[in-house]
């Protein structure tokens, strides 16, 4: 996968200085919430949302520099350095930019922010090759999709493990495939009011519609690594969680633009247990389903 990913961002780079990015294809936004702006809001400590309506993007500061999670699609990047500057920080100063998992609508203004900024790139390994062919190199697709977002060279592939480490903040990484094969999760932990929260940014194990569970030949394993998803997150106990999706963590029900700081609106455990649990039952009976067509 290394060198593959390796040959993939040469190929990236070779077309970018010959212009090939004219052959982008960007895809149709036709959920209006993607693109609709939200205000900025601090969730806890030094954790803040800084994406639009529902493609969720957060900020992460330090005295060294801050972490990006997420772009949204390459319409949220203006609105992005908007809430960045709304909140009192300098889009200049993000150090290092990461994604939860490489699907355009998560990552097709990374490219972008990238330039802007000079931040490293980190992502899972698993998903350095879809980041680095623009979208092309995705699984669901057998013949390849295309260019539909500007290719990003990945400085430093993540595992399973790693930590993501700026300024005294230190994000632990939890690989969680299935929705792609490098889906990732983080955790932290933010000390805020005299009380310690345990942070996950997680990504949740749905599933798209163009996936079979029960055949998938560009990603074989698919239904075992979504087990092993629920399994490992099930292991984990936040007292805040967040997701990929404000629709998935239920930020607007949540929180109200205007609404007084306070952390503890977003502590929700139970929430968190009980999407999960949602998502495998999800599985398992879409799993068994595709099973019983195949087997007909």
């Amino acid at each position: 996968m290394k060198s593959r990913s390796l040959i993939a961002g040469a190929l990236v780079l070779a077309a970018v200085g010959l212009g090939a990015q004219t052959d982008l294809q960007p895809l149709t936004v036709t959920n209006e919430d993607w693109e609709r702006p939200f205000a900025p809001l601090r969730i806890v400590g030094n954790l803040y949302y800084v994406g639009t309506y529902d493609l969720a993007s957060f900020l992460i500061t330090t005295p060294e520099g801050h972490i990006l999670i997420n772009s949204g699609v390459s319409s949220s990047v203006p609105m992005i350095r908007s809430n960045i500057e709304r909140l009192g920080f300098d889009m200049a100063d993000v150090k290092i930019i990461t994604t939860t998992h490489a699907h355009w609508d998560h990552v097709a203004g990374l490219g972008e922010i990238k330039r802007l900024t000079g931040a490293q790139m980190q992502a899972h390994a698993a998903d350095a090759v879809l980041l680095e062919s623009g979208g092309n190199d995705d699984y669901r697709y057998s013949e390849g999709r295309g260019l539909i977002f500007e290719p990003v060279a990945v400085d430093r592939q993540l595992t399973n493990g790693d930590t993501i480490e700026l300024g005294g903040v230190e994000l632990t990484v939890y690989h969680h495939p299935g929705h792609t094969k490098g889906a990732t999760s983080f955790s932290f932990t933010v000390e805020e009011g005299g009380r310690s929260y345990d942070v996950l940014i997680a990504n949740m194990g749905s599933v798209n519609a163009s996936v079979n569970l029960a055949h998938m030949p560009g990603y074989p394993n698919i239904a075992e690594d979504y087990a092993a998803t629920f399994a490992s997150q099930k292991r984990l106990t936040p007292d805040i969680w967040t997701a990929s999706h404000a629709g998935q963590f239920g930020l607007h029900e949540k929180y109200t633009p205007g609404d007084t700081y306070d952390p503890d609106r977003f502590v929700d455990p139970e929430g968190y247990r009980a999407k999960v649990e949602e998502y495998e039952r999800l599985y398992i009976e879409r799993l068994a389903r595709e099973r019983a067509e195949l087997a007909q």
